[in-house]
């Protein structure tokens, strides 16, 4: 019997899919998978998220601006994220957030955009999914000063610790595990997967990266969800189907499905 399965964050319109997207989406379905959220980082792939939630019964977008990308997030490109955001199978704002570890962007562009993107959130009443990476203070202070609970959203990929996780479910965040809760050297996430209460949990692939420790150096898939859910289970002491189910609801329920 397969899981009831929700990948909360995947990038199904990046080029990595490009050549075997139906494989993909079958495989995903296959093993459980049956709802997916694309992933806009910028305009561009926003609009391509929207495009193949349109055309997959069970694929929904977020549109948003990436840390990385924040340099370009000026007056016309959030404009036009603001337009994408009004599409019906739009359900979430982001990715955005702060990325201090690679710092693609300057750090002063990358908190402007997520203040706009935020704000954008608040006007449109959708929750908004966040990137933190090394960045764990100045996230947490502009998400608060941001009140991100009168809209809610995740913390996608959580990478921090149990006292930071505290922190985040305080501001009325989900958390969402991903493939680095599989990995050997996962440091505190596994004391993360126990800690976070059941209705504040979901999963994620993160695909086509981040794979989870079976497929490390391979092209990740909404299908390895599982792996990343049954280890999550494990560490909560709970059945692979409660989790699964119960991570779902939290996510249909998030974004209004």
């Amino acid at each position: 019997m397969t899981a009831d399965l929700f990948d909360t964050h995947a990038h199904l319109h990046f080029p990595e899919f490009a050549d075997d997207l139906g494989a993909v989406l079958a495989r995903a379905r296959a093993a459980g998978v049956r709802r997916m959220l694309t992933i806009g980082t910028d305009v561009e792939t926003s609009r391509a998220a929207v495009a193949l939630a349109a055309r997959e019964p069970d694929v929904w977008a977020s549109v948003g601006v990436h840390p990385h990308d924040a340099g370009e997030a000026d007056a016309t490109a959030l404009a036009e994220i603001e337009e994408l955001a009004a599409e019906s199978r739009v359900v979430g704002i982001g990715e955005t957030g702060l990325d201090f570890f690679r710092n693609l962007s300057p750090r002063e562009a990358q908190e402007r955009a997520f203040r706009a993107q935020l704000a954008l959130a608040r006007r449109v009443r959708k929750p908004v999914i966040v990137h933190c990476r090394d960045a764990h203070e100045e996230t947490l202070g502009i998400l608060a000063e941001e009140r991100v609970g009168e809209t809610g959203g995740v913390m996608h990929c959580f990478s921090g610790d149990t006292a930071i996780a505290r922190r985040c479910l305080d501001l009325g965040l989900l958390i969402s595990l991903a493939g680095p809760v599989t990995y050997p050297k996962a440091r505190a996430l596994p004391d993360v997967a126990a800690f976070v209460p059941g209705d504040r949990l979901v999963v994620e692939t993160d695909c086509p990266f981040l794979p989870p420790q079976p497929w490390r150096g391979k092209r990740n898939e909404p299908a390895y969800l599982a792996i990343t859910a049954a280890r999550v289970a494990e560490l909560r002491g709970e059945s692979l189907q409660t989790l699964a189910a119960r991570t779902s609801e939290n996510a249909a329920k998030l974004f209004g499905l």
